[in-house]
């Protein structure tokens, strides 16, 4: 076999804090080969990304520093080199991609000229040849137009398009080593498989290696040649891709793949990790996943787990492998405890909301005098409804108006015409003081709970907060109670009052905002991207958790997602959204087991899978979103659409009824809706 192209070999970084020194990367050992995917793989905070900075010398000082081990690239010690001779490294011979290109491109900078400073830099080009490179990278990353392209500015770019951007940036140096840090979570499925896809034609092309860091196990399924799976700083498990995807064996890696939502755990909680992740700040002495496993005895809470070869192709640190240790008595992991749920078949009594026609347009101004010149038509026709006790799944790429019709609901955004009707009840007909009654009624649960909380509010203030606005309790020991009672409900300390947002982890700052969501005892709970920026574990808390308290209260949860993953699992229908319309609506077994439309084909079709043998064909939708203030004539879906025909180009369609709970616009189908008719 072929020397490695990099070799780590017990790399260790440091970080001098308050609570003593914190080991973000503790000896760490891996090679990468040329051509190779290395994929490191774990939860948010056992040290995937520091890794990836160790490597490019860019911990962050004067607290952090590479405190040992050797990183060889093509032989060379890169933790010798020079500070000089460093710079020389990154971007040529090592290029990184970070998860946010937003935060990683410089705003008030052409596209065109970012690029250029990375040629000009790396590879010595001057003049014309630097314009032409550019446009040859633009050209490569699967930019249209780049002559265009490359004279605008970030924001004028979709999410896709910084990102492939982003990664023109990183070729620019044509290096054999790329890092690519999450550089598809912030990404909706169609743009992730667009962004896979293009990594693994350059890989091709120029036979670079790439170290992707991820959470997302269908993409290391997809892209990978080999996994390492971190935890608490240390590499727990590390495999070639078969035999980690057919048997993982340490513990915290079957944990993962038992955490991943699916439609056939729908009838049960799914499995989830208890704990948090020990503190890095800690001397261990024994194994870091003990006080998580299912598995663990008393000499796991003793004794270092070696490293262990089960094979040729795959190691694991876990004493349950080690033939050398008196193992525990045998016993199988706990079942998860069994959950009669209840039986939300479609409610015969009216619905508890009813969207009907709704449509909310954005003036787009201009001029000294702010003259309107057009409208962004976020929201253009809408319908649906939402029984008691049931959820709804509205799905779809970013941009598309999914939020736009949240916030409608909750009457933050005014829709600029029709009905939405909360128990019969107009809701846009509400003013003042009747709308404000009305707010208990329903909720919503932001994407980023951080960022939605105050962060210089205790807990039990925030919690408390809406009880108070909405006077639905006079007596303050009261609220008090209720607080520590919702504390307790979604499975946190009633200590937490007295503590601020930045002291719990991301999945506990969600519950929290659940918490605070139930305090004014709502029926309907707007969940927008409740759990896309959580790790698979906590996701899986944050999912059983709303199972949960929609069982007990009979919540009804409009579902904001484009994790069509959780949708199987959690919602009741789906509704898929195009450009500010609904295209596909139907129960979960109909859109997700017999998608009709084009578009959610496509969706379905980009979804990354740990099974390669369930793997559908990836339909490529060719372009990005189109514009809502200049959306298609016809269906605004024929510009990218793999079977438009001329009707679709000149007149939107209609509703056509695919079954009694089944429904689709799209003319493919307006034939066989008239032949049964006629039947």
């Amino acid at each position: 076999m072929s020397d490695p192209l990099l070799r780590v070999e017990g790399l260790c970084t440091r970080f001098e804090t308050r609570d003593g020194v914190l080991r973000a990367v503790d000896d760490v050992s891996f090679d990468i080969r040329r051509g190779e995917t290395f994929a490191l793989l774990g939860e948010s905070g056992c040290g995937k990304s520091m890794t990836a900075l160790s490597l490019m010398r860019l911990v962050p000082a004067p607290a952090g520093r590479v405190a040992g081990g050797r990183v060889l690239l093509g032989g060379e010690d890169l933790l010798g080199l020079s500070e000089a001779a460093m710079r020389r490294v990154r971007g040529k011979r090592i290029a990184m991609i970070f998860q946010e290109p937003m935060t990683s491109l410089n705003p008030v900078l052409t596209i065109g000229g970012q690029i250029a400073e990375s040629v000009r830099r790396h590879r010595g080009l001057k003049g014309a040849a630097v314009t032409r490179t550019v446009l040859e990278l633009l050209d490569a990353v699967g930019i249209a137009d780049p002559a265009q392209r490359e004279r605008e500015y970030p924001h004028q770019l979709s999410g896709g398009m910084k990102q492939r951007v982003m990664i023109a940036i990183a070729l620019a140096g044509e290096p054999d080593l790329l890092i690519a840090d999450e550089p598809t979570t912030a990404l909706d499925v169609t743009i992730q498989a667009q962004v896979l896809t293009l990594l693994r034609r350059l890989q091709r092309e120029r036979g670079m290696a790439i170290l992707l860091i991820t959470h997302d196990l269908g993409v290391v399924s997809e892209m990978a040649d080999q996994v390492a799976v971190m935890y608490a700083g240390q590499i727990v498990e590390q495999s070639a891709r078969g035999p980690f995807f057919a048997a993982p064996r340490h513990p915290y890696s079957r944990k993962l793949f038992e955490s991943l939502p699916k439609i056939e755990k729908r009838a049960q909680p799914l499995a989830v990790i208890p704990g948090m992740v020990p503190s890095l700040a800690r001397t261990f002495t024994a194994c870091r996943f003990a006080d998580r496993c299912d598995f663990a005895w008393q000499t796991c809470r003793e004794a270092m787990p070696r490293w262990i070869h089960v094979s040729d192709e795959q190691a694991a640190r876990c004493h349950l492998l080690d033939a050398g240790v008196a193992q525990a008595p045998d016993r199988a992991a706990p079942a998860a405890a069994p959950v009669v749920r209840r039986q939300r078949g479609a409610d015969q009594a009216a619905p508890l909301l009813e969207v009907d026609g709704l449509k909310v347009h954005f003036p787009i101004r201009r001029g000294l005098l702010k003259r309107i010149v057009g409208q962004v038509y976020a929201v253009d026709d809408v319908s649906f409804s939402i029984g008691r006790g049931r959820t709804v799944a509205l799905v779809g790429e970013s941009g598309c108006g999914k939020t736009t019709i949240g916030k409608s609901i909750l009457q933050l955004i005014r829709p600029t015409a029709g009905s939405i009707r909360f128990e019969g009840e107009e809701l846009t007909a509400l003013q003042g003081e009747r709308l404000r009654r009305r707010r208990s009624d329903f909720q919503i649960i932001f994407q980023d709970p951080f960022s939605s909380m105050n962060p210089r509010m205790l807990v039990g203030d925030i919690i408390e907060e809406g009880m108070r606005a909405l006077g639905l309790e006079a007596d303050s020991t009261r609220r008090q109670a209720r607080v520590e009672a919702l504390l307790e409900q979604v499975g946190l300390p009633r200590d937490a009052v007295r503590r601020y947002p930045h002291e719990f982890s991301g999945g506990q700052r969600q519950r929290i905002c659940i918490a605070r969501a139930l305090a004014v005892n709502p029926r309907l709970l707007i969940c927008d991207e409740p759990t896309s920026a959580l790790d698979i574990s906590v996701q899986a808390q944050i999912l059983n958790l709303l199972q949960r308290l929609q069982d007990e209260m009979g919540l009804s949860y409009l579902f904001i997602t484009h994790n069509l993953s959780v949708v199987s699992y959690l919602a009741d229908e789906v509704a898929v959204m195009y450009l500010g319309r609904i295209v596909e609506h139907g129960t979960v077994d109909d859109v997700l087991g017999s998608p009709r439309h084009p578009y959610t084909q496509a969706l379905l079709s980009a979804i990354p899978v740990i099974d390669q043998s369930t793997r559908r064909e990836v339909i490529r939708l060719e372009g990005d979103l189109p514009s809502p203030a200049r959306p298609p004539s016809g269906c605004h879906f024929h510009v990218r659409c793999p079977h438009a025909m001329a009707q679709c180009r000149a007149h939107y369609p209609a509703v056509t009824r695919l079954g009694t709970t089944h429904t689709v616009r799209c003319y493919l189908y307006e034939a066989d809706e008239a032949s049964e008719a006629g039947c």
